[in-house]
């Protein structure tokens, strides 16, 4: 309760006491999926711990990454799918081990209609995720591959608040929509140039901010 407070201050306390008291929490290992393109959503969720990685299929079964869920989020989609009694066409998998709470539909309606700050909170999410999704567009439509990658490399250092990132090239190349050799060699041009530094399965970065992406 306590926790939950401190993660979302926005919230009356009635409502977190209501969504503990009725939300179900899980834990998720690094790389579980949580929820699946084309699976039919009855819920939504919240980010209690962790990190999550969310994704958008293309037609040719193509994955592009679009934005993270980290700890005081919650999955807009989710929300709206749950609403309309949609399936999800994004994938959301578990960049490290991961705590939710799963609140079903019904406490969602309940809350919408009784309780203002949920209702600003869900209000904002969606307002949150769409500005990612665009940014996320936008660098797709408008940008190089290599301009990409220090986008990428930018949000991975913003949203795990060090220098240090844990991937693979080949987690990268999925992530970008492109391959381990195409991205291998921008990084290695990076690295050439000091703005990172290659370690096995670890990316340094070093000065990266003087970078526009």
């Amino acid at each position: 309760m306590e926790q939950f407070s401190r993660l979302f201050p926005q919230l009356e306390k009635a409502v977190v006491e209501k969504l503990v008291s009725n939300g179900q929490q899980r834990t998720f290992a690094a790389g579980s999926i949580l929820m699946d393109s084309g699976q039919y959503i009855k819920s939504t969720m919240i980010i209690l711990k962790g990190r999550v990685k969310v994704y958008r299929q293309d037609e040719e079964g193509q994955d592009y990454f679009l934005y993270f869920l980290e700890a005081g989020q919650a999955c807009a989609l989710s929300m709206i799918c749950a609403i309309r009694q949609e399936t999800s066409g994004l994938t959301a998998i578990a960049d490290e081990e991961t705590e939710v709470l799963i609140v079903s539909l019904s406490v969602m309606d309940d809350l919408m209609q009784h309780h203002s700050s949920w209702y600003q909170f869900v209000l904002q999410t969606y307002r949150q995720r769409f500005e990612e999704v665009l940014e996320a567009l936008d660098q797709v439509a408008f940008k190089s591959m290599d301009e990409r990658l220090v986008f990428y490399l930018k949000k991975q250092q913003q949203s795990l608040k060090g220098n240090l990132i844990n991937h693979t090239h080949e987690e990268i190349a999925r992530d970008l929509g492109s391959s381990r050799v195409v991205i291998s060699r921008l990084l290695k041009a990076l690295e050439n140039k000091g703005y990172v530094k290659l370690h096995r399965n670890q990316i340094e970065i070093v000065k990266l901010n003087v970078l526009m992406a």
